[in-house]
């Protein structure tokens, strides 16, 4: 599902009254509010679906795929997500 179709679940959802805007615009929120809330207190717990957690990687050595060639890749931070028994039972 892409975030198109998610907006166009979230209108079918919420009924025929919702427009297709208020749709992206609800879907946009959420969206922003997981990436300022991830950004502020390193995690987002979502009751019932799963946590967005922030997550340091070390430096580490890598391959260019084309030549081969070792490389060293910069220490990052990135966001993980863990599903909830939920999520995981529907699957």
């Amino acid at each position: 599902m892409n975030k198109a179709e998610l907006i166009e679940a979230v209108q079918k959802s919420l009924g025929k009254e919702t427009s297709k805007k208020a749709a992206a615009e609800a879907v946009a929120a959420v969206l922003e509010s997981i990436v300022k809330g991830v950004k502020k207190d390193k995690a987002v717990q979502l009751i019932g679906f799963g946590t967005f957690k922030l997550v340091a990687r070390k430096a580490r050595k890598g391959r260019n795929p084309k030549t081969g060639a070792s490389m060293n890749i910069k220490a990052s931070k990135t966001v993980r997500f863990v599903a909830s028994s939920n999520v995981k039972k529907a699957m």
